[in-house]
């Protein structure tokens, strides 16, 4: 199994979760979160004060997928999120040992 972790911006969000669900992804996690990288935030004038906003939204999806299905799952994030601009985001892939569903206490993969 491996957890697919994705930040992308959050106009985003819907068209990257209808993707998602139309290759098979059952279920993802999602928090709005804020932060930086190359874009390094930038400068805003509000009431006619200029001021720095250093951590720009962005959404954190989490998905636990199969290992057979983690490539295609990638793929079809960097696809629909790609805006073509910078702060598009970023996409990580790890292992997971296990996992529980605790309802029924299915485990592993049954559990996903």
């Amino acid at each position: 199994m491996k957890l697919i972790i994705a930040t992308i911006k959050p106009f985003k969000l819907e068209e990257v979760r209808e993707a998602l669900t139309s290759i098979g992804v059952r279920g993802m996690m999602v928090t709005e979160i804020k932060g930086f990288g190359a874009q390094s935030g930038h400068t805003e004038i509000y009431r006619g004060a200029e001021y720095a906003v250093n951590f720009v939204p962005k959404i954190k999806l989490e998905i636990v997928v199969s290992s057979a299905m983690a490539d295609e799952v990638v793929q079809t994030i960097a696809t629909t999120a790609k805006t073509d601009k910078i702060g598009d985001g970023k996409i990580f892939v790890m292992d997971v040992q296990s996992a529980v569903r605790v309802r029924t206490g299915e485990t592993n993969e049954d559990a996903i």
